[in-house]
């Protein structure tokens, strides 16, 4: 019997999905199926947006470190460079409100 209870499902909270609503506000997905399609589709786009944030960093840094490059690049990596790290901290949050609670730690001594 007990091995049956310990394969029981139960809820989990939402989960921060990696993209916003229409009216810009957070994207939730509730769900005890941790393997369902669109817990996949939302894996597979954080992981394209963490890859995209990276090659618009190396491209960033480019445009950054030459002191001739003109304004509209300069202002373009910014703000290519904010939607990446809105993009990662989206990611970040994420995968944080998933994370185990910790365990309470024991008597220390």
């Amino acid at each position: 019997m007990e091995q049956a209870n310990s394969h029981a499902r139960t809820p989990t909270s939402p989960r921060l999905l990696p993209w916003p609503t229409p009216e810009g506000k957070p994207c939730y997905l509730v769900t005890d199926d941790n393997g369902g399609y669109l817990s996949r589709f939302a894996d597979d786009l954080e992981a394209t947006q963490l890859a995209t944030g990276t090659d618009v960093l190396v491209s960033a840094r480019q445009v950054l470190d030459d002191p001739m490059s003109p304004y509209t690049e300069v202002r373009y990596a910014g703000i290519r460079l904010a939607e990446c790290l809105t993009d990662a901290l989206r990611v970040a949050e994420s995968r944080g409100m998933r994370l185990p609670a910790p365990k309470a730690e024991g008597n220390r001594g």
